[in-house]
């Protein structure tokens, strides 16, 4: 990972898409680089569907336990996003996570236009576990169209990780 003195940012290479299909779903979905608005980025896209137990399209990146250990230097996740005005998560799983549907979770808006969203990892919940988030065990990241029929659409700019702010 990169790092300068604030921001600490995922590689854009990397991504890999998952869906639902692993677990008998049939959401459907790509993962592709493309330029938006002169700007870079990863393109999830797809048709995100509830049947068949089925729910979600994601982008991951797996992150290496000597990255993630620095972690406990650091306030949240930061992520560049624009999208189709659909709400998306971003998931974190530690290695305090056993089941695949478990994870940390926030909800954001994609507007039509780029935002940067600074997350604290205090904004992320427990999904289906009492585990707390420990952010230096991070395994994976994920940008999630997930929970409800829709079409998805979202351009995946920056990725990373943002400094605590001196007190």
């Amino acid at each position: 990972m990169a790092a300068d003195d604030d921001v600490m940012r995922l590689p854009a290479v990397g991504w890999r898409l998952v869906t639902d299909g692993v677990m008998g779903g049939v959401s459907r979905g790509t993962l592709s680089e493309t330029t938006r608005d002169g700007r870079t980025c990863l393109r999830l896209r797809g048709q995100v569907s509830t049947a068949n137990n089925g729910g979600f399209i994601q982008a991951a990146q797996d992150l290496a336990p000597e990255d993630a250990a620095r972690l406990g230097a650091y306030d949240g996740v930061r992520v560049t996003l624009r999208g189709n005005g659909e709400a998306y998560n971003v998931h974190l799983r530690t290695g305090d996570l056993w089941l695949p549907w478990q994870s940390f979770r926030v909800t954001v808006q994609a507007t039509g236009d780029w935002r940067t969203l600074s997350l604290p990892f205090t904004d992320f919940t427990g999904y289906k576990t009492r585990a707390r988030l420990h952010p230096e065990r991070l395994r994976r990241v994920g940008i999630v169209a997930i929970g409800r029929d829709f079409a998805a659409d979202l351009c995946i700019g920056d990725v990373g990780f943002y400094r605590r702010t001196p007190e």
